[in-house]
Formats: structure tokens, sequence, C-alpha cells
């Protein structure tokens, strides 16, 4: 039997509520397989624990986390005890950059019996791929004078090795699906970084000729997504981009509560960490009614990285049918909690 070791950090806010569910989830998957096991292991590390120790996580936190196979993040951050940069910078992305979780990969598709807010939305299945480590969101900058004078600088950061990396990835899964690829650009106002970007992503498509592709500005792309997004398959985008394009993805399927994301590091010194893309919602913590489909489709992400395609599949047929159902949680207009649809997928599951 294959035993799959999980750090399991539920996090902040309803964080712990979805955790435990998907964990529910899984063991169920595993029992009906019968050839593996998953060993959830917990971590406290949160706001909370920041207040207790002035950190978000020890100092060998890192440490204790590179032997796992996987980590299984539930939700990261509460404004109202410790700002957003030290949260986010002191966990989360810590462990992305830290465990060099290079790429970002967050699917949107329409989910039967979730009213998607478009009016057409035409049964869309994209894949958003995004640059993680480097592009807009690098730490190279700062502030310099005082009052009416201070500037701050933020430089964005593309290498080519980190460029053409996520871009191959892409290809890679759109050769797995439609076999389509389009690249998020901005070359028409970011004179140097999306050039570049654009010279990449020609030279990388030429080793991949059964693939289509073309190139999109991210402001176009954003309406397309939203007027057109059953046109897409496979998008390809850097950080920054990527991060707007993937929270459109998640509002235009009817509710951020069932978007899940990867973070892959694919040279495996370090493991990669599965997070759903919703925050803390610290608003309905306690109630029973957070959605727990993010959680449990981000689960279906870590079986497929462990190579076990089918039962990640089965999860999210059954995902599908439960919500065709009708058993569904306020944010997406049902009446059910969060305990009622996991059992609910955990019945088709077993089914």
């Amino acid at each position: 039997m294959k035993t799959y070791k999980i750090a399991s950090i539920p996090g902040d806010g309803v964080g712990k509520e979805v955790v435990l569910q998907a964990e529910r989830v899984l063991n169920a998957i595993a029992e009906l397989h019968g050839g593996i096991a998953f060993d959830f292991t917990s971590f406290p590390w949160s706001c909370e624990y920041y207040l207790e120790h002035g950190t978000m996580m020890p100092d060998d936190g890192l440490e204790t986390l590179q032997h796992f196979d996987a980590l299984f993040l539930g939700a990261v951050g509460n404004q109202k005890l410790v700002p957003d940069h030290v949260s986010l910078w002191g966990l989360l992305i810590k462990i992305r950059r830290e465990f060099e979780q290079v790429i970002n990969v967050r699917p949107a598709k329409l989910l039967p019996g979730i009213t998607s807010p478009l009016v057409n939305p035409k049964d869309f299945d994209l894949l958003v791929v995004r640059e993680n480590s480097e592009g807009e969101y690098s730490s190279v900058g700062g502030r310099i004078y005082q009052d009416e004078d201070e500037i701050a600088i933020q430089n964005a950061v593309f290498s080519r090795r980190g460029t053409e990396r996520v871009m191959r990835y892409a290809f890679e899964l759109a050769a797995n699906r439609r076999k389509h690829v389009t690249s998020a650009t901005k070359s028409n106002g970011i004179v140097h970084s999306m050039p570049f970007w654009d010279d990449i992503f020609k030279e990388v498509s030429r080793d991949y000729a059964g693939i289509k592709t073309d190139s999109q500005h991210i402001d176009a792309l954003a309406a397309f997504f939203v007027t057109h997004p059953e046109r897409f398959d496979v998008i390809v985008a850097s950080n920054l981009f990527g991060d707007v394009l993937t929270d459109i993805g998640a509002a235009i399927m009817g509710s951020v509560g069932i978007a899940p994301a990867a973070n892959i590091n694919v040279n495996g010194k370090y493991p990669s960490m599965f997070e759903p893309v919703h925050g803390s919602a610290p608003d309905i913590v306690g109630k029973g009614i957070a959605n727990p489909i993010g959680q449990i489709w981000t689960a279906k992400l870590m079986l497929d990285s462990f190579g076990e395609e089918e039962l990640g599949n089965l999860l999210l047929q059954s995902i599908e049918t439960v919500t065709n159902s009708g058993v569904l949680t306020p944010d997406v207009g049902g009446k059910h909690s969060t305990e009622d649809v996991t059992s609910a997928i955990i019945s088709q599951i077993k089914k």
C-alpha cells in the first residue's frame, strides 16, 4: 500500500473547517481504492499562532515541511489580528518561494447545478497556468524620501528560465486537453518585460507544432473571460496577470468558494502545496456554511500530482453529481451546510 504523507495547515477562519472536510473525502477515496492511504499531520500555523509566538511559523517550519509528500493549506489571513503582508509573507508566500513552487495552476469550469453570473456561460472549462516565483510580485524595489518627495519603486523581474518553464508547463497540459494555449501579454504598454515574454512564447510554441496558440492583451483577455470564456483552453500568464485572471475565473464559476489551486514544485526538491482560492472568510466562521468544494477540488489537484488521475477524476465527477443534485451551500444559492455537502460527495464516491 502507498501511504501519502500530507502536512495539513488549516490556517485561519473557515480554513479550519473545510480542511477537515476535505480530509474526510480523501480518506473515503483511500478506503474505496484500497491501495493507498493518507497520513495527515496538522500544523496550527495561523494568525492566532502569530499573536502567541510573534511569527506565522516556527524557524524550523520549512525544514519540518520538506519531508512531506504534499502540503494541504486551508486559508491564510485575518486582517483584524495581523496585517495581510505579515501573514501572507510569513507563511503562504514564504512556502511558495523557499520551496520553489514556481508554477500555480487554477482551473475554472462551469459546475452543473451552480448558476454562473454570466447569462450564457456555454460550459466553459479552462486552466490558468501562472508564473509563481517572479514577475510583478518580486520583492525588488523600495521607498525613499519623505512627505511630498516620497517615491516607491517596485521592479518586475522576468527571467528566461522562469518564463520558458511556465510556458512549457502550459503546453504540456494543453497537449492532454484541447490543444490550445493563450498567452496573456501587455506588450503594447509594458515595453520591456512583455515583448520579452512574447518572444519566448513564440520560441517555445515552435516545439509544440500540434498545439494552436494565440496572444491576448490582458485587458482584452479579462473582458473575454466574461464575454466568451468558452473560447479558452489553457492560458499562460505572468504572476500578476494570472492572479487577476484566476479571480475572474472563480467569479464566473459562481463563487470563489469553489475554486481550487495548486502551487507546483517541478524539480522534485520540495513538496508542492495545494490550497483553495478563497480566503479565511471571517464573517461566516463557525456558522457551518463555508463551501467545502474549493478545498475538495483542491484535493483532486493533489491526487493528480501524485499520479492518481483516475481517483482525481472520480472525485471531480462526484463533486459535479452533487452540485447538479442541488446539495449546495448558501454562497451558491443552496441551503445546505458544509458537512451536508461533504457527506453527499462521500456518498457519491462510495456509489
